[in-house]
């Protein structure tokens, strides 16, 4: 687990294996971001306008034995066009430049990382995107080596002894091993990492923190009448489970808003009998990924210790296929008493979510998110690095949105249009659980929106994060995000935590 520290030291007196310089583009040659010794400053200087480097955002270049610096090596990386005098630095910039400057580095132990950061907030997101980048899954290695992983990032500043600054950081490694949390479960394969041992995992994983998790197991599920998620993982040997993770500062818990956070958790989605085509299952082992972001989320929620009372949902199942999987026409009766016709086999997510969602309402939260992976239709309408916002509430929906510019996610608020609604009907029970082939993103969440608690007759604020596109890169990697899991959303739920606790 790589750790992060905070220095004032000049990174020339620093020593690392290697380190890290920012540089701006524009004019005859890159100009570097941060002071320098004289000897460094020419050899780099020369160096990179021979190697006709312009520090593009993202891009980066290799130098060794470079003067006044003792460090192995020295990788510069680009942040673009200096801002003019009166804008800031943008904090995703940096996040995503050292992102992509950590992920080159193969072999190192010790890196030092020395870029503008004018304020807290840019020691933080360089903070974080320095440590996201350094990520590497190491497991599941039988005879072929593990990928090293960089022990210390030390993020160079001359605020570094300021108890904000020093905040910062801290802030940003539990955040930044929350994320890595997330993206190992994402990763692991769907042998090792069904319902039950998602449950053990989170179970140790919380073990020593402030987090209590509890878990209802499949006799639980059938005596609550859950018949949602008990009706997607019949078809499976892997019985489903809900996890939840609780965690509320001591002796505030009736004082503090309370927020509810619900993850899809497809440990594997076949499709059941509406079986998925090859090409379209390899990956499906990430469908899980909301179950994963609330866990890294709450976990980290604990370690910060925020004035807010937060707990996580886990809705976890396998959707296979069997003698004795839930079949197309079905109709199965859901926790809150409505009755579902199931359409589509491969439309089984929103049934857990559902499932979830009532039981989380019954502890009468502040306000309820849900994660998941839920739709194809969401990767059409916003492709592979943006998600989508529905909700019950402008206002909250707005604040989670803001949640993510903060942490460097991208997400894009979409409308629930009411007269969709009617494509949810049937003649045989209380609702069909998906629409017809247009606007599937939109009545997934007008699906959702059904099963949304009441208190006192008001429906609770809600939101629903549609992450199918942005949970798993099958790309090339970027900035500081690996290929495979990307752990996107815990960032957010964590910085949304922070925003309502303030309010």
């Amino acid at each position: 687990m790589t750790s992060l520290a905070v220095t004032a030291r000049s990174v020339a007196d620093l020593s690392a294996d290697v380190v890290v310089l920012g540089a701006f583009s524009g004019g005859d040659a890159p100009t570097l971001a941060v002071d320098l010794p004289a000897a460094a400053l020419d050899h780099l200087t020369t160096a990179l306008s021979a190697l006709g480097f312009t520090a593009a955002a993202e891009s980066s270049v290799v130098l060794v034995a470079v003067p006044g610096l003792d460090a192995r090596r020295v990788v510069v990386v680009g942040l673009g066009a200096r801002p003019e005098k009166k804008k800031a630095l943008d904090a995703a910039v940096l996040r995503r430049s050292v992102g992509a400057a950590l992920r080159s580095i193969i072999d190192a132990e010790r890196v030092a990382v020395a870029l503008p950061v004018p304020s807290a907030d840019h020691v933080a997101a360089v903070a974080e995107g320095a440590a996201l980048g350094a990520y590497r899954f190491t497991a599941q290695r039988g005879t072929s080596d593990a990928p090293t992983v960089v022990d210390t990032i030390t993020i160079v500043s001359e605020r570094g002894r300021d108890s904000a600054v020093k905040a910062a950081v801290s802030r940003a490694s539990a955040v930044a091993q929350a994320v890595g949390y997330a993206r190992d479960l994402v990763n692991t394969a769907p042998n090792l990492l069904y319902p039950q041992t998602f449950a053990d995992s989170v179970k140790q994983r919380a073990a020593g923190t402030k987090v209590k998790v509890a878990v209802l197991d499949e006799k639980a599920l059938v005596k609550g009448g859950f018949g949602g998620i008990v009706g997607v993982g019949q078809g499976s040997v892997h019985p489903p489970r809900i996890v939840s993770l609780s965690y509320a500062p001591a002796g505030k818990k009736s004082k503090l808003p309370h927020l509810a956070l619900v993850g899809k958790g497809m440990t594997f989605d076949s499709g059941g009998l509406d079986i998925k085509p090859a090409n379209h299952m390899a990956n499906m082992k990430s469908d899980m990924a909301g179950a994963a972001a609330v866990a890294g989320a709450v976990l980290a929620i604990a370690e910060l210790g925020l004035p807010i009372r937060v707990t996580g949902w886990l809705g976890l199942a396998e959707n296979m296929p069997s003698g004795s999987a839930q079949r197309a026409s079905d109709v199965v009766t859901m926790h809150n008493g409505m009755t579902v016709e199931i359409l589509n086999t491969d439309a089984e997510g929103r049934m857990v979510l559902a499932d979830v969602m009532t039981l989380a309402g019954e502890e009468s939260p502040t306000a309820i998110v849900d994660i998941a992976t839920l739709t194809g239709a969401q990767v059409v309408a916003l492709g592979l690095e943006v998600a989508a916002v529905m909700g019950n509430d402008d206002e909250f929906r707005t604040r989670v949105c803001s949640a993510g510019d903060d942490m460097g996610e991208d997400l894009w608020p979409m409308p629930l249009p009411a007269a969709y609604r009617k494509g949810l009907d049937t003649e045989v029970a209380d609702i069909a659980h998906k629409g017809g082939p247009a606007g599937g993103m939109l009545t997934a969440g007008l699906f959702l929106q059904e099963f949304v608690p009441q208190v006192d007759g008001e429906a609770i604020p809600w939101a629903h994060v549609d992450i199918a596109g942005p949970s798993f890169n099958e790309q090339g990697p970027r900035g500081f995000t690996p290929k495979g899991g990307t752990g996107f959303g815990v960032a957010t739920l964590v910085r949304l935590a922070e925003l309502l606790s303030q309010s």
